[in-house]
């Protein structure tokens, strides 16, 4: 009789184990969700901005002296 009361005991921990198991899988899980969300948030926000700077005009820049231009090093 002892026998299976062990069996029975063994059978409650392994279903309470798999129980937490399911948890930490959905704790997980949930994790990774909200992680992959703001990944994708992050990467949207860099297009917009960097879609932003290539709309802009190029005479939009800070200072109003035109450009140097470059001459090449001398020997």
């Amino acid at each position: 009789m002892e026998s299976s009361q062990n069996a029975t005991h063994d059978t409650v921990l392994d279903e309470g184990s798999a129980m937490y198991e399911l948890e930490l899988h959905r704790i997980r899980s949930a994790e990774l969700r909200r992680e992959a969300q703001r990944d994708r948030l992050a990467r949207e926000v860099v297009r917009a901005r960097r879609a932003a700077r290539h709309e802009a005009p190029a005479a939009g820049s800070h200072t109003e002296r035109p450009r140097r231009t470059r001459l090449p090093r001398t020997a």
